[in-house]
């Protein structure tokens, strides 16, 4: 895949709250090597074109070159993770909220996008179904992937037991938004597919997660 301004721009975004929350810890982490991995993970990853999931494809990437260059766990390079990018404010500004996030007239751009999945142009890209909520549903927005950017890149990369780490952040992203996210199955865990299903924080009190 082309390393271009995108993936550079993530890849500076996630690397800085990273080393930032490293500092914070006072743990000597060798960034430069971190970095150079990134780069060539990403160099030759499988393209997935203009994806909308461009930057979690990113995310997966810096998951896979902070476990290779430290000598951290995995579960302690998501402790990083996690907390280099809770603690980043851009990080929260960027995310949104959930009246943005789930705002009923981005449903046609994002059921285009879910047909447009279905054509599987690009073989590591996300394929995806979109649910839309009823008035007898528990959720409002959800989301069934048959296939996931980050498991297949991690596969390529010859690690696939880190796709499950990157899928408990998407519970801290929607955290973030102040929704709630329940999902029973992932595709890292050996699932067919992931079921994401999100409501407002408000509207789930009460609900299993």
């Amino acid at each position: 895949m082309k390393y271009g301004f995108s993936q550079k721009l993530f890849g500076y975004f996630y690397h800085s709250s990273c080393m930032k929350q490293a500092k914070r810890q006072h743990l000597q982490i060798d960034s430069k090597a971190i970095k150079q991995e990134y780069r060539a993970i990403l160099t030759r990853a499988k393209d997935i074109g203009k994806s909308r999931l461009m930057s979690s494809y990113c995310m997966g990437a810096y998951f896979i070159a902070l476990n290779r260059n430290t000598t951290l766990s995995p579960e302690e390079c998501y402790a990083l993770y996690k907390d280099g990018l809770s603690a980043n404010q851009l990080f929260h500004k960027v995310m949104g909220n959930a009246d943005s996030y789930l705002d009923a007239k981005k449903l046609p751009a994002r059921k285009k996008w879910s047909a447009d999945s279905h054509k599987r142009k690009y073989e590591n890209d996300w394929v995806v179904d979109i649910l839309e909520g009823g008035a007898n549903d528990n959720f409002e927005l959800g989301y069934d992937y048959h296939t996931c950017g980050i498991c297949s890149l991690c596969r390529d990369e010859g690690c696939f037991e880190l796709a499950k780490y990157l899928c408990r952040m998407d519970y801290v992203l929607a955290d973030m938004m102040h929704m709630r996210l329940v999902r029973t199955q992932t595709i890292a865990e050996g699932a067919t597919y992931c079921d994401f299903r999100y409501s407002r924080m408000e509207s789930a009190s009460g609900k299993n997660s």
